[in-house]
């Protein structure tokens, strides 16, 4: 298929209203659409509930600190479904380690989805108190990556 009649296709759908065209000729095809800006919703923060402790006739029962989050405790949650990387490239650096503070706005990671790199930023600052996935994992819309103190 020549350049020109692509380009051209191009040009004929950004003038319509039309969002998608597809043409075959013989054995090619060539299907081209229009980019759509989707908005993304902001990631929504969980809250956990904190238990109190139980008093028994021995004494007082508390929760393991390990198996409780704390209040101050902010999730950072994948807006989209994709793969989850800690650093820019392979060979940089991660964007944050565990107990570094990061500020509203700082790149925490990037969940790719569809071949595109969506960086996640920080909505508040704070420091790092873990980071719940590895460079690769498949995410899901609304799971947890980081968590911010």
């Amino acid at each position: 298929m020549d350049i020109r009649k692509v380009k051209k296709l191009m040009e004929l759908l950004e003038q319509s209203s039309m969002s998608e065209i597809e043409i075959v000729e013989g054995e090619e095809s060539l299907r081209i659409s229009r980019y759509k800006n989707t908005t993304i919703a902001p990631p929504v923060a969980i809250t956990t509930p904190v238990v109190a402790p139980i008093e028994t006739s021995t004494g007082v029962i508390t929760p393991s600190e390990n198996n409780i989050s704390t209040v101050d405790d902010h999730p950072i949650t994948s807006p989209m479904v994709g793969t989850f990387y800690s650093a820019a490239s392979p060979n940089s650096d991660a964007f944050v380690k565990v107990g570094q503070h990061v500020n509203q706005g700082d790149t925490i990671c990037i969940v790719e989805a569809m071949k595109i790199m969506n960086q996640i930023e920080a909505d508040q600052s704070g420091t790092v108190t873990e980071i719940l996935c590895k460079n690769g994992d498949a995410v899901e819309f609304s799971q947890t990556l980081v968590i911010i103190q």
